[in-house]
């Protein structure tokens, strides 16, 4: 998501917003999906463009979002409805709703600023907090519990396959010489003891990464949203995706090649949309962004 929060104000900068506008191709009565809400930096735009006839679906994890957006986002004349749900409850969403299709659907997959600068949530390594790292607070089991209680070959398959390290066995094994693991400071401490100097915070970032997806089940609920979302989006409807890691990006270029076999949507990105260098000057946190976007068609 990698929206900019500044302190102070209500300014949040989400990632490739041109591009994301220009590729939903927004219908003023429309009815459009953000998955990821987050702080509603593209939900709001997504608005400006809505008539009152228009009407936005609103879905994140984690509470706290919801609750900012019902307030940033409520002023304006276009129907509003939020869910604090997962965007692969997409179904069960809509058919609450009486929604049989849409005209778009946006995934932003990334953390927002507001969960990574959390300086109790621990999904940082830059701040001292308990390790929790859930979207939802209301679920079990947090960060601690994952570190705690897996043996070590579990630990070490969870920073090999969803952080991609090499160095998963070492660094699992050090974790579990010093459990029990209650704060970042500790979890970083462990990898620091067990890795190299050279490129370390970019192991700490691989490693905090893994241990985020698999308290979240992150890759799982993508794998569910992707084998399902086709059929609700109305022909000419948009699906607009954008990931910030490798293992996100090939599990929707996969489903969308798959998806265009079976002739159920055309890809109209060959190849993912990047930020541009601009941006990522002005907002750092987009660097590792990549947009794929497809259009239903049958």
């Amino acid at each position: 998501m990698a929206n900019s929060r500044h302190p102070g104000t209500k300014t949040h900068v989400p990632v490739m917003p041109k591009e994301v506008l220009t590729f939903l191709k927004i219908s003023p009565n429309g009815i459009y999906v953000d998955g990821t809400i987050g702080n509603g930096g593209h939900s709001s735009l997504i608005q400006s463009q809505l008539s009152t006839q228009g009407h936005l679906i609103g879905v994140d994890r984690d509470g706290e979002a919801i609750k900012f957006c019902n307030k940033a986002l409520s002023d304006n004349s276009t129907r509003l409805t939020l869910f604090n749900d997962s965007y692969h409850h997409l179904d069960s969403i809509l058919d609450e709703l009486g929604i049989s299709q849409v005209n778009g659907i946006l995934l932003d997959l990334g953390l927002s600023s507001y969960q990574l600068d959390s300086k109790s949530r621990g999904f940082s390594y830059k701040y001292n907090s308990d390790l929790d790292m859930r979207f939802d607070i209301r679920q079990k089991p947090k960060a601690y519990d994952i570190l705690n209680d897996s043996c070590r070959d579990e630990l070490a398959d969870i920073i090999y396959n969803y952080g991609e390290e090499r160095r998963s066995r070492s660094i699992a094994k050090r974790i579990i010489m010093m459990r029990p693991i209650h704060s970042v400071p500790e979890l970083v401490e462990a990898i620091r003891l067990s890795t190299p100097p050279r490129n370390r915070n970019k192991t700490i970032t691989r490693v905090f990464q893994a241990i985020r997806i698999a308290v979240n089940g992150e890759l799982e609920k993508l794998d569910l949203f992707l084998s399902s979302f086709s059929k609700r989006l109305c022909i000419g409807g948009r699906i607009t995706i954008i990931s910030f890691h490798s293992l996100e990006d090939r599990k929707v270029k996969h489903s969308f090649k798959k998806l265009k076999s079976e002739r159920e949507i055309k890809i109209l990105t060959k190849k993912p949309i990047v930020p541009s260098p601009e941006e990522i000057l002005n907002n750092t946190r987009s660097r590792s962004a990549k947009l794929r976007v497809a259009e239903r068609v049958d």
